[in-house]
């Protein structure tokens, strides 16, 4: 399994989702507002708004956040400034790091993520020293238990998906940044629940990483998701089941 879904699996289980519901609701209105500046306030017209608000409102996220986010984007009410900022560095091992964020310092920002992989045995990196590791897919995680492969492989292939895969008590599905709507929906339309889905920036090869540097590795992604700028961040670890558990301990 890829880093990126190992982390979501280690963060379902610890119920890190609901206890950081805040900081995700914060993400969540932060890229809508970003959207909206950079696109326009119509989601039909602007992907990355309408994607965002399907984040959100899969948060449960109350319309009325929504759309006074959307209005501070395009200026209809007052707000701070963002920027997109995207960070690339290295965590233990040699793991690819690819750190995206929302801020309106990105001085303060960057010395910050800076701070942060140094204190958890990573290094920041020069802009493209990673990026060509990672292409950007759709990808939902369903937990097995809920859904049979049959039934999950055909409604997403049939929807547009590019891949699916199974990883142990996961289902990965793959899909083009185009038909990741697509897909999310008609999978929820047959009422299979949905542990995890965006848009991805997927790693095309991994490093397995083992005991204190998969741990390290583990704090280094969950210190860098803990900061208010951050979105969002993908590497390109792998580590095995007894590290994964002792990380979701």
């Amino acid at each position: 399994m890829s880093g990126h879904s190992k982390w979501h699996s280690i963060k379902h289980k610890k119920g890190a989702a609901d206890a950081k519901r805040g900081k995700l609701f914060t993400s969540l209105i932060k890229e809508i507002t970003i959207a909206a500046r950079l696109g326009g306030g119509d989601p039909e017209g602007n992907p990355r708004l309408r994607t965002a608000i399907v984040g959100a409102k899969s948060a449960n996220m109350p319309a009325e956040n929504i759309n006074r986010a959307v209005q501070k984007g395009t200026g209809e009410l007052p707000g701070l400034s963002y920027e997109d900022a995207l960070y690339e560095g290295y965590g233990p091992g040699g793991v690819a790091v690819l750190v995206e964020a929302v801020t309106d310092n990105k001085n303060r920002t960057v010395s910050e993520v800076r701070h942060v992989f140094a204190k958890n045995g990573g290094n920041l990196g020069q802009s493209g020293c990673v990026a060509h590791i990672f292409q950007k897919k759709g990808l939902i995680l369903i937990e097995k238990s809920r859904t049979t492969e049959d039934l999950l492989m055909g409604v997403a292939l049939e929807a547009g998906a590019e891949d699916m895969r199974d990883e142990g008590e996961i289902f990965e599905v793959y899909t083009s940044p185009r038909d990741y709507e697509d897909v999310l929906e008609a999978i929820k339309q047959q009422e299979v629940p949905v542990m995890s889905s965006d848009l991805s920036m997927v790693p095309q090869t991994t490093l397995q990483l083992e005991g204190k540097s998969a741990q390290q590795m583990l704090r280094l992604m969950e210190s860098l998701e803990e900061h208010d700028d951050v979105q969002k961040v993908f590497a390109n670890f792998d580590i095995n089941d007894a590290d994964l558990e002792a990380g979701a301990s």
